[in-house]
Formats: C-alpha cells, structure tokens, sequence
C-alpha cells in the first residue's frame, strides 16, 4: 500500500471468542476456531482502530470505554491460575470512544463514556489469537441490557461510518448461550431445532425486510 487511498476500508465481524479463555489454552476443541481467526487477519488488512461490542457488557444504556490504558477483567471463573495472568496491552482510543459517543449522540442515542472499565474476555481472547502484538487501539462498545433489536440496529446505522476510518467493527460472542442446552446429547429433535435457530438468525440479520422493519 503506498498511499491512504489504498487503504481497504474497515471490516465488520461476527465472530464467537469460544469458551472462556479455553482457545488461549489450547483447547483442541477451538482449534477450527483459532485456525479462522488467524486466517481471516490477514485478509483485513491492519485497522486504524478496533471497536469491539462484547457479548459479556450489558448496560442500561450504551457505553464507551475511554481509557487510554484498560486493563483486563477476567470475567470468567473456575478455570487454571494461568488463565487470570494474560496479558493484552493494548493502548486505549480515548478520540475514537469520543467519536463513538459523539457518533450515537447525532442519532439521537444517549450514551455515556466510562474512563475506568477494562477489556473483559470478549475483547482479549480472540485480539490475543488475531493481533498478538498488542499494538492497535482498542475500545470496546456495551449491549444495552433490553437487547431490543430496533435500538441495536440503530446503534450499527449510526456507528457504520467508522469503517470510513478503517476502523475494525467486531461482535463478539455466541449467537447462542444457553449452556445446558449447549451440552446437551444430540438428538434428531434438537438438530431439528438447532436448524430452525440457525435459519431464523440468518433471514433475521440478512432479509432487508426484517431489518428495515425493525428499524
């Protein structure tokens, strides 16, 4: 690349970060996921920026990380020692959090800006596997706790001109969590259901129909 028009503007991804920190220990289990997310890196390009809306923070209205250096909150438990010292020091992007914040204020989205909460696991796990340098800004978006599909759609209208600045969209987390379904036997009956599911959550975030209603 040899000027900033060469720039490919910045990417959005749904991507799972898997079990706790279990692909940062090598769970065999994660290895197709951690085997994509080193493949698709590359094909990125490096981002300006990250922008990470984990599935772990819910709050009553949107919030913006805004320190310049988080650190990280293990929000996990029962795992070994080892999982509670990684490491992810990633700088802060205080001027992007404010152009976030800035960003949902002009659409008439209220939020606000938390100077002091860290990276939680949704943010390290999988930047550790895809950006091992620790060297892109990283600032991370809450859920608001309804989880009302109208205000998150308008969140994401709102927020799409940060691609513009090559900013790297990415939501992180299962698309499913109900854990004692997850290990549940598989049967004909819940591959059945799990077909329906997975269908439904395809028409619903890829049908212009569904999301211009819900706009």
């Amino acid at each position: 690349m040899n000027s900033e028009s060469d720039i490919p503007p910045g990417s959005v991804l749904y991507l799972s970060h898997g079990g706790g920190p279990l692909p940062l220990l090598g769970d065999k289990g994660h290895q197709n996921m951690i085997n994509f997310l080193r493949e698709i890196t590359p094909t990125l390009g490096k981002p300006s920026a990250i922008l990470v809306i984990s599935a772990h923070w819910e709050e009553n209205q949107p919030t913006i990380t805004s320190g310049a250096s988080p650190a990280l909150i293990y929000d996990y438990y029962g795992f070994p020692e080892e999982s509670y010292a990684f490491e992810y020091p990633a700088p802060g992007a205080p001027e992007l959090a404010h152009k976030v914040f800035s960003l949902l204020g002009s659409a008439d989205i209220e939020a606000k800006l938390d100077g002091q909460r860290g990276f939680d696991h949704g943010l390290f796990v999988p930047l550790k596997i895809m950006y091992p340098d620790a060297n892109i800004p990283c600032v991370q978006l809450s859920l608001v706790k309804s989880l009302q599909l109208e205000v998150h759609i308008r969140m994401g209208k709102a927020l799409a001109g940060l691609r513009e600045d090559n900013v790297l969209v990415i939501g992180s987390g299962f698309s499913f969590h109900n854990l004692m379904a997850f290990f549940a036997p598989s049967t004909k009956e819940t591959q059945s259901m799990n077909e329906s599911f997975e269908q439904w959550l395809i028409d619903t975030c890829s049908k212009h129909s569904v999301l211009n209603n819900a706009a």
